[in-house]
């Protein structure tokens, strides 16, 4: 199914401030300034991305100009344009798709990784795709010329370049006021809005219809709420597959955890395929997301805009691709080409539906396990006061922080007898390494064996 994208550009729901414009601009003009150097191969390094900074910006990172994590924009700004002029030749010219994606990572490769991050990019989960894994997904989604593509959470632009250089039509969508900008730079033919991706379907006007969504949402995060959710990758999903057109395919980028046969989540995939079918679901190891500041293992996962015969009933993952190349080829052999292969059977895992919680609600469980019987009650052990010594603590010198946003954390006021180092490196802001906390006077009451079992964090 195919249709054209609307030609008008929609207002935006709030108005973009000039700094935001302004800045945006700046990002884009850095890009410019890097293109060059990733047409002649040249890898960019801190001092050529500094360079290209504070010319565009007309100052430096010290005089609060700009910060790292818009130099990062920059770059991915830079892939955009890279692979707009010279995506399609690439297609066209490669033997095959195995070989576009390693002259795509090629590309990558010569920009630096990202290993700053700024309060706005972890509020709004600003993790771009790799442009690897963008061309993954693409190849999954089977997009063909005239088809509508709705990237709904688009952030840089990093995968809605990849369907455009295949001749599809673009609707994006993203909150972040500066990316936004950026979109209507790069991408300013084409409807560009700022709604909550995780309600999209609710705000888009109705006669946007695409017939492919391709998606990277915030695995954790959902808009003005200042907490984590777990199910808000499926909020995304759901919404998304609300709006696409019948038999139009789905493609998300998401956490490992999002997955059909995890227990927590059989529930909600299984209302899910209520609308829409899973064809095709893998693991991603999180070396693939090594170069923009993360490790975290990812997934693919692909869906058909057509109601699951069973829906409890979902294709076998094949397992934990160590590297896009392998995705690839993973993708080649499972996913079946748009609107057919439906009806033929695929290796598939029957998964009993238990009783869990609700990560798309609204409509009854396609089956529920029978009530477990009642339980003898807990016996929980003796209660006794906490033991610790309260101590004085300096702030450490101001020469001392760096210029992270977090600093690492231990205790600072008081000292916990036989407690043992956390599992984990714990980290604070700057801001609250540099003051000294109150010493504390109450004692709670605590089972002893909290502490002696390391059950219960010293830190």
């Amino acid at each position: 199914m195919t249709l054209a994208a609307p030609a008008a550009r929609p207002a935006t729901p709030y108005p973009v401030a000039p700094g935001f414009a302004a800045t945006a601009r700046s990002i884009l003009a850095a890009a410019a300034l890097i293109l060059p150097d990733l047409e002649r191969g040249r890898a960019i390094d801190a001092r050529a991305l500094r360079a290209a900074m504070e010319t565009a910006f007309g100052g430096s990172d010290a005089d609060g100009a700009w910060d790292w994590k818009t130099a990062y924009d920059a770059c991915e700004a830079a892939q955009v344009l890279f692979l707009r002029k010279y995506g399609g030749t690439i297609l066209r010219k490669s033997a095959s798709p195995v070989a576009a994606l390693a002259m795509i990572e090629k590309v990558a490769a010569l920009l630096p990784t990202h290993t700053r991050r700024s309060e706005t990019s972890q509020a709004f989960q600003q993790f771009s795709t790799p442009a690897g894994l963008g061309f993954v997904a693409i190849v999954a989604a089977a997009i063909r010329p005239g088809d509508t593509v709705l990237e709904r959470s688009a952030g840089t632009g990093l995968l809605a370049v990849q369907a455009e250089t295949r001749g599809a039509g673009l609707v994006l969508n993203e909150l972040a006021e500066i990316r936004a900008e950026m979109l209507a730079g790069l991408f300013g033919d084409c409807p560009i809005t700022r709604h909550d991706a995780a309600h999209i379907h609710d705000y888009l006007r109705a006669d946007i219809v695409p017939s492919v969504v391709v998606m990277n949402p915030p695995f954790s995060a959902v808009a003005n709420v200042d907490r984590t959710m777990k199910d808000a990758a499926l909020r995304h999903i759901g919404s998304a597959l609300a709006r696409l057109a019948e038999g139009g395919r789905l493609v998300a980028i998401t956490g490992a955890s999002c997955a059909p046969d995890n227990p927590a989540w059989v529930d909600a995939f299984a209302q899910l395929q209520e609308r829409g079918r899973v064809l095709f679901s893998a693991a991603i190891d999180g070396r693939v997301y090594a170069k923009h500041g993360t490790t975290i293992d990812t997934r693919l996962t692909v869906i058909e805009r057509v109601p699951a015969d069973d829906p409890s009933i979902f294709p076998a993952s094949p397992g934990v691709a160590p590297d896009t190349a392998t995705l690839l080829g993973w993708v080649q052999d499972h996913v079946p080409p748009r609107g057919s292969g439906l009806d033929t059977p695929t290796p598939a895992m029957p998964v009993a539906v238990p009783v869990a919680m609700r990560a798309m609600s609204a409509r009854p469980a396609i089956r529920r396990q029978a009530r477990p019987a009642r339980r003898a009650p807990i016996e929980l052990p003796e209660a006794a006061e906490l033991a610790y010594d309260a101590i004085d603590w300096t702030p450490a010198e101001a020469d001392r922080l760096t210029d992270a946003i977090y600093e690492p954390y231990a205790l600072q006021s008081l000292r916990i007898d036989g407690a043992k180092p956390h599992p984990t490196p714990l980290v604070q802001s700057a801001a609250m390494a540099s003051v000294s906390p109150p010493k504390p006077s109450y004692r709670p009451m605590l089972p002893a064996n909290l502490i002696a079992d390391s059950i219960l964090s010293p830190q």
